[in-house]
């Protein structure tokens, strides 16, 4: 049983008698207790790998920052590598993919992941489902198709994504091919999660804002789509970055919440999403001021959301170096003003 199930309530559209609150990249990077476990492994990708450390620092901002749910601590790009493209993380850079997919032929040597080659997220998460004994709900998470092909295409972040984009101008069809691969990969491997005991879903769409709005609805939304009608016995959130235009569109999926980024207007969602609860979206920047600015911040993103369904959280993810105070003040201001 949960002893804290705010978060599953306001995602199902419920009242809650104050706002939950977490943040996108809560577990690590800005905690000294999550520096000292990633410090002493060889990265990373070993610390993902590990399912009793991701458990222990997925637990971690639930016992310091006081947040109301865990997100698993993972990387969105297991999927490419379950898939046969595999990724490295360079320290202060970033991901980095060493093969790239430039052909047909890359396409076809590539399988829709096995969702057991990712079992140590699982482990992960019934480590972390037993350890935490019901004080917080569980977030499992995946990156949506298109974010995902950005990074096969590309090799590693980029400014402007131009050689993902002008695949879908060049050869739609071989676009598609991948994008459907990467999204039975990701049906498969959220399937698992929910198994395992996550009680909620996030897809990150975090390059959705790179597209014209005719190529998010046919190559991003319809993937998505095909997700949150695939699994259908948790909440899902779907976090699409940059894609304001797309919100009327997000009406129609079949997904519990929606994540707004810092430079979209709650009122103005609400009116085109009258029927989903609404995360966010608090610059990140935000918690650079002090506290007395970011007491005042809060209180105007949770007047703007309103006393509708609201899942308090910053409108991308928490900067590295910001201070883990800040954050907790963030945290506890949005229980103190949300309270009723």
């Amino acid at each position: 049983m949960l002893k804290n199930d705010l978060i599953l309530r306001a995602a199902r559209g419920e009242k809650t008698e104050r706002t939950p609150v977490w943040l996108m990249r809560q577990a690590g990077r800005i905690l000294p207790e999550y520096r000292a476990v990633r410090n002493s492994l060889s990265g990373f990708k070993e610390l993902v790998e590990t399912p009793e450390l991701a458990a222990e620092v997925t637990i971690q901002p639930v016992d310091i920052l006081g947040v109301d749910a865990a997100i698993i601590f993972s990387d969105i790009l297991v999927i490419p590598e379950a898939m046969g493209l595999t990724y490295e993380m360079v320290e202060k850079k970033g991901p980095h993919f060493p093969k790239t997919v430039e052909s047909k032929s890359d396409i076809d040597s590539l399988k829709v992941a096995d969702p057991d080659d990712l079992s140590y997220v699982y482990e992960a998460i019934k480590i972390t489902k037993k350890e935490l004994d019901g004080r917080v709900p569980i977030i499992g998470f995946a990156g949506a198709p298109w974010t995902i092909f950005s990074y096969m295409i590309e090799g590693g972040g980029s400014k402007t994504f131009s050689k993902a984009r002008r695949f879908l101008y060049t050869d739609p069809a071989m676009a598609n091919q991948l994008l459907e691969m990467i999204t039975s990969s990701t049906i498969g491997y959220l399937k698992k999660q929910v198994e395992a005991g996550a009680n909620m879903l996030q897809i990150f769409d975090s390059w959705a804002g790179v597209l014209p709005p005719e190529h998010y609805t046919q190559f991003s939304l319809k993937y998505i789509a095909k997700i949150c009608d695939a699994i259908t016995d948790v909440p899902i959130t779907v976090f699409a970055k940059g894609a304001w235009w797309a919100l009327p569109e997000m009406a129609n999926i079949n997904c519990r919440t929606v994540g707004l980024d810092w430079n979209m207007n709650p009122h103005e969602s609400r009116k085109v999403l009258p029927n989903k609860t609404l995360q966010g979206n608090l610059d990140p920047c935000a918690l650079y001021g002090s506290n007395e600015s970011i007491k005042e911040e809060t209180r105007n993103m949770l007047e703007a959301f309103g006393d509708q369904p609201h899942i308090a959280n910053l409108g991308h993810g928490v900067y590295p170096d910001t201070d883990p105070q800040k954050v907790k003040y963030f945290v506890d201001t949005v229980k103190e003003l949300s309270a009723h």
